[in-house]
């Protein structure tokens, strides 16, 4: 391995780290958001309520090709994915710092638990967001002329379609690509090449055609009130002084990234926003100075929680300075960062390891009794096939015009997940998301709809939907079991004939 060249050692370590996902993705059930994702829409849609459409373009997808929706199956095309967001990661990092530090870039990447775990197995947008990301940095790269050999890297100015394309896929894929893509335009100020490229027709052929390939998401918004747009803009709403929650973002954002990668990221990045700093430098920098900051600083008014993935966009433009840095340092240094890098390597494989032979076989003994009914960490890991098989024993199944009705939107996107897409479900409070779009309650007027009672009040949540019903009753509650063990118990109603629904209530 010690004589193999860099390019064979990355490939073999993204083909490894891909059998792993696969292994991974095949012994857990759908997370909260992923089942949600799978379950609340079912048609190609121009985009959807929460994000844009490619993730859910994919899902449906290896659906529709299998005639299956495994977990395993709807994860497939992310993993895939990432395994070419890893050859992007060589080629962009080859490309601006050579083979070495791009093997490095690679394998740091591979280790973060963020992106190696979440992003590169589960059924999320973020997959798709960073492949796109990296290859329209890559194409950027060529456009402007940013690469190892600076004085003799001539701007290719064919690239610059390219760049528009991918650039318009990484924002069909997820909003806070915009952040990138300013901090692309903020190289282009700065950087005297690229203010003469901006002269030029280039980048804006470039916009013109992201524009195009981002139009099917503002469409869906134009004909729907623009629910997606206000839905994201509002996370930054609700005015607070918060002096601490910055550096409680960016504690977050270290453990997710992982701390001894995100530690060297940071000071990198300042590097490269430095004064006479490398253009190399200074071109990833500026892309991730925006992600990073950001949301560290609407957390310092905004009352809303800020989600720790959410700067990732930026983290993942600092990989290759991480690379490049990393064949820099000394050779004791070095040692130290080989033994770091395999330790991580062998705790996350340990820790994924661990999380799928305790789902699968339970080898902690009484580990979900030590968790109070509805609090085991397995509920969000396991699918919740136990109501629908409750459901069939109790003939509900058979009921005529039946629908599901859950009072939050993940607990919908669970039982949505379990019951397949034969069984309408809906959310009754609260933010419905994409349900409020597919399946709103207005359209089950008539329906008999059984109500998954929590949280709250059993005897008050009937109360407050009496009025909607001919008749609502209590039925018997509906237990989520895992391997004999009962984790989570549903109170179910069942209300008669829905009559009615607020015009305004989306």
């Amino acid at each position: 391995m010690k004589h193999t060249s860099p390019t064979v050692r990355a490939a073999l370590i993204i083909a490894a780290a891909t059998l792993i996902r696969v292994l991974f993705a095949a012994c857990m059930g759908l997370g909260i958001d992923e089942s949600y994702m799978v379950a609340a829409a079912h048609t190609y849609q121009l985009s959807y309520f929460d994000h844009p459409p490619i993730s859910w373009w994919m899902e449906l997808s290896a659906q529709r090709l299998t005639g299956l929706h495994s977990p395993l199956i709807v994860r497939l095309p992310f993993i895939a994915m990432f395994a070419g967001t890893g050859a992007l990661m060589y080629g962009l990092t080859n490309r601006l710092f050579g083979p070495l530090a791009a093997l490095w870039a690679v394998v740091a990447l591979n280790i973060s638990p963020e992106f190696s775990v979440a992003f590169g197995t589960w059924v999320l947008p973020d997959g798709p967001l960073d492949f796109f990301l990296l290859a329209a940095a890559w194409a950027l790269t060529r456009a402007v002329g940013v690469a190892r050999l600076d004085l003799n890297a001539a701007p290719e100015p064919g690239f610059w379609p390219l760049a528009g394309i991918f650039a318009g896929l990484a924002m069909t894929s997820k909003y806070n690509a915009a952040l990138n893509l300013l901090g692309a335009l903020l190289f282009l100020l700065f950087d005297a090449r690229g203010r003469r490229a901006l002269a030029s027709a280039g980048p804006w052929v470039a916009c013109l055609l992201a524009l195009i390939v981002f139009s099917p998401v503002l469409i869906w918004n134009a004909l729907n009130q623009w629910a997606s747009f206000g839905y994201q803009g509002a996370r930054a709403t609700g005015f607070g002084i918060h002096p601490l929650r910055p550096f409680i973002v960016w504690a977050g954002e270290a453990l997710f990234v992982a701390p001894w990668i995100f530690v060297p990221m940071i000071g990198l990045m300042i590097g490269g926003l430095r004064r006479g700093a490398d253009r190399r430098a200074r071109f990833l920098a500026l892309l991730a100075i925006i992600p990073v900051t950001l949301f560290s600083a609407i957390a310092f008014w905004s009352s809303r929680k800020i989600l720790y993935h959410w700067a990732a966009p930026g983290y993942l433009m600092l990989f290759p300075l991480l690379g490049d840095w990393m064949t820099r340092v000394s050779e004791t240094s070095r040692r130290w960062i080989k033994s770091i890098a395999w330790g991580t390597a062998a705790l996350l494989t340990l820790a994924v390891a661990f999380i799928g032979a305790e789902l699968n076989f339970g080898i902690v003994p009484g580990f979900n009794a030590r968790f109070a009914l509805g609090h085991s960490p397995e509920l969000q890991a396991i699918d919740w096939t136990s109501f629908r098989t409750s459901l069939a024993k109790r003939g509900d199944l058979a009921r005529p015009n039946l629908a599901i009705a859950a009072l939050r939107w993940f607990d919908a996107g669970k039982i949505a997940y379990a019951l397949g897409p034969d069984v309408p479900v809906t959310v009754f409070e609260g933010d419905k998301h994409e349900f409020g779009i597919t399946t709103p309650p207005q359209s089950l007027i008539g329906d008999n709809i059984l109500i998954a009672a929590m949280p709250g009040d059993e005897a008050d949540i009937m109360k407050r939907y009496a009025r909607r019903f001919q008749s609502i009753s209590v039925v018997k509650p509906i237990d989520i079991t895992h391997r004999g063990h009962v984790l989570l118990q549903i109170p179910m109603l069942l209300g008669h004939h829905l009559q009615s629904w607020p015009a305004d209530a989306r």
